[in-house]
């Protein structure tokens, strides 16, 4: 069960009457009473991350917004979009003929905070076109989808540079908590290629045991670490920021990929630019 189904009990839509002119207070107080059902979370605000018009879908805006909440002690950003049009918002926004579900259609564009260069994993900086990744090394897609975006970005540096971001989905891959800090250390060390031979790495997503997760890491690929560098503050601190700033911009499953600053619902764009 997701965080997001854990803190909202309502599964069902609901289509609220708010004073024109959209405001994160507005959305706060339909927060509260259309969509925590949860008595236990509190929501303690939201943020308008982003605003865009529905071209398909006459009179109505998508809103991607953060419910700012409160659970047990713990505040946590949930992301949720809604549509409004004029007076109206809905959680749920579909075309009954095409079938269509506009909830799965957008996020939110990315800001020049994501192209660090401590995130940079291939390519040129300079590179015409930008490519950020929030990913998985356990992700049975993302071991499928990655080796080839990072065999093309290697191969063309000048027309891509890769921005990697680690969002391990801890719930059904737990051996990626430890895998994702070995391949941070990595790439801070200049192996990068350590963190693309890590995704031909097989072993037992439930293994947590750090040990056997070292041993297996140097039979595959060759490269050593220790507990100890592991468990540093700075690692940790390091994934934790990875994973708020996925937060940031409703990353919540992997792999996503943005190509200049636009999320790629297909992640195949990149193949348009290729020389």
């Amino acid at each position: 069960m997701s965080l997001m189904s854990k803190l909202l009990t309502s599964t069902i839509a609901t289509t609220a009457i708010l004073s024109a002119g959209m405001s994160e207070g507005d959305l706060t107080k339909y927060f509260k009473k259309f969509i925590v059902k949860n008595p236990a979370v509190e929501v303690l605000g939201s943020e308008i991350i982003e605003t865009r018009k529905i071209d398909t879908a006459k009179g109505w805006e998508v809103y991607l917004t953060n419910m700012k909440l409160k659970h047990k002690g713990k505040e946590v950003s949930v992301p949720q979009t809604v549509f409004v049009n004029g007076d109206l918002i809905t959680p749920v926004l579909m075309n009954m003929d095409t079938k269509r579900n506009y909830v799965n259609e957008y996020k939110p564009s990315l800001s020049v905070e994501y192209y660090k260069n401590d995130h940079l994993l291939f390519g040129d900086k300079n590179a015409k076109h930008k490519l950020v990744i929030f990913s998985d090394p356990q992700c049975p897609f993302c071991m499928e989808i990655m080796p080839e975006i990072m065999d093309a970005v290697k191969k063309y540096p000048k027309t891509f540079a890769l921005y990697y971001y680690h969002l391990p989905l801890l719930r059904i891959h737990p051996v990626s908590g430890t895998l994702v800090r070995i391949m941070h250390i990595a790439q801070h060390k200049g192996q990068s290629d350590v963190v693309y031979k890590l995704y031909s790495l097989k072993i037992d997503a439930r293994e947590t045991d750090v040990d056997k997760i070292i041993k297996a890491v140097k039979d595959h690929s060759g490269f050593v670490v220790t507990k100890e560098e592991i468990e540093a503050k700075e690692v940790q601190e390091a994934i934790s920021q990875d994973e708020a700033l996925a937060a940031k911009v409703m990353v919540t499953g992997t792999p996503t990929v943005y190509v200049d600053g636009k999320w790629d619902k297909m992640r195949d764009k990149y193949k348009k630019f290729l020389p």
